[in-house]
């Protein structure tokens, strides 16, 4: 049994290091499938359930010193890759399909929760999981944390996360063929938008990773410090808030044109999840099932609003499937998506996903507390 909380710490860090360079730096089919940070997450959940981690003081606070302090800086140098200006150079019909699946997403979390009945805990469960698919796994985590996910409850929406994302990316390339009878059918026109430059400039140049880190360092402290005085529902949605709030402004700043945020702040993010499944044991796994099965009921909700508003605001099928893809699967697949139809449009699906960084957390945390206050 791991009693250091350096040797705990640093064990934690191999972890996450090695599935990191493992998914970057190999091409095993694996990770096609199940992302590495779930493998993360497994791992150090296995490790947790064969009682390796102790359960001492220094323990408990080396990870709650190292969650608080991480999790804003994460954020921070992930809101810094956000251009909000391309954003908006996008089409109108690449806009309204992206509001149109943001929207959906959060009536099927709304419909999900009054069918299933759940509780004040699985609600706050699936507000993590409305956070992950309008942004990403780091939204997820910063919702799940405002809202006080347990740890076994993120275990649960991480398999759904996994599953279910899984099968709509298959869904979504499987329909590329029919777009031009989706396309009759909602009367559209194919508006394929070819965007330059999109996304952030921070891949030009020197990485320049400590001066990246101190500044995401010291929005971490600011953020706690105004948490200690200021409360917006409780101390970590205001340093989630606060965190965010920096990263958007830093992101109209020299700062977002300075290489290697990206890298950090994954690095910060797989950390984060070793943590989290570090304090993750799981007694069963009798209601993985009722979630998934409540993951693909989310998804036909989406789906259906999805067709119908396309066929109301004469939609596409690849700006309703990129938007899609851009909040449920993110950066990793939405390229991949757009450049199946066009590969001059893969930038799109960068652009759309790289925005769910924003939306993630701030529709998240609204969707969270409805779901939460529905399930009471």
């Amino acid at each position: 049994m791991i009693s250091s909380a350096s040797v705990y710490l640093l064990t934690l860090a191999f972890i996450a290091t090695l599935f990191g360079i493992i998914e970057q730096k190999t091409q095993i089919k694996a990770f096609k499938l199940i992302p590495g940070v779930v493998m993360i997450y497994a791992v150090s959940m296995i490790f947790a359930g064969f009682g390796m981690f102790g359960d001492n003081e220094a323990i408990k606070n080396i990870y709650l010193l190292t969650k608080t302090n991480l999790l804003p800086a994460m954020l921070f140098l992930m809101l810094l890759q956000v251009d909000l200006r391309h954003f908006f150079k996008l089409g109108k019909s690449l806009l309204i399909a992206y509001v149109l699946a943001v929207f959906s997403l959060a009536c099927g979390f709304v419909a999900v929760t009054l069918l299933f009945g759940f509780n004040p805990s699985e609600a706050g469960a699936f507000g993590a999981l409305s956070g992950s698919w309008m942004g990403g796994t780091a939204n997820m985590i910063a919702v799940g944390s405002a809202l006080g996910v347990s740890q076994e409850a993120y275990g649960y929406v991480l398999i759904v996360d996994s599953v279910n994302y899984t099968v709509w990316v298959m869904f979504l390339l499987f329909l590329v063929p029919f777009a031009k009878y989706f396309n009759a059918f909602t009367n559209s026109a194919q508006k394929m938008a070819c965007l330059d430059a999109i996304g952030c400039a921070c891949t030009i140049g020197a990485k320049r990773y400590w001066l990246l880190i101190f500044f995401a360092l010291i929005v971490s402290f600011i953020s706690q410090f105004i948490s200690w005085h200021v409360e917006i529902f409780n101390s970590t949605t205001t340093i989630v808030l606060m965190a965010s709030v920096f990263g958007v402004l830093g992101s109209f700043t020299k700062l977002r044109d300075v290489n290697g945020s990206s890298e950090v702040a994954t690095s910060m993010l797989y950390l984060l999840v070793a943590l989290i499944g570090s304090k993750a044991v799981f007694e069963n796994f009798s209601s993985v099932g009722v979630y998934v099965l409540a993951g693909f009921v989310i998804l036909m909700i989406h789906a259906v609003l999805m067709v119908a508003g396309a066929k109301i605001f004469k939609l596409d099928l690849f700006s309703i499937a990129v938007a899609s893809l851009a909040n449920i699967g993110g950066a990793a697949s939405a390229p991949i998506l757009a450049a199946t139809y066009n590969k001059s449009l893969a930038s799109v699906g960068v652009l759309m996903a790289v925005m769910g960084y924003i939306i993630g957390t701030f529709g998240g945390l609204a969707v969270g507390h409805l779901l939460i206050g529905l399930a009471k």
